[in-house]
């Protein structure tokens, strides 16, 4: 379980990835899937 420090930061790191995705132009299809991946493994 993370506390809360370390839960903003990978709030902000999740953000981002998502951006950078979205600035590479990135289809929405693979933003989705490769954001489904973190979060699935910020969950663990």
């Amino acid at each position: 379980m993370m506390n809360n420090e370390q839960q903003q930061q990978s709030d902000y790191l999740y953000e981002q990835h998502v951006t950078h995705l979205t600035l590479q132009d990135k289809r929405p299809a693979t933003i989705d899937g490769y954001s489904r991946a973190l979060r699935h493994i910020r969950h663990h």
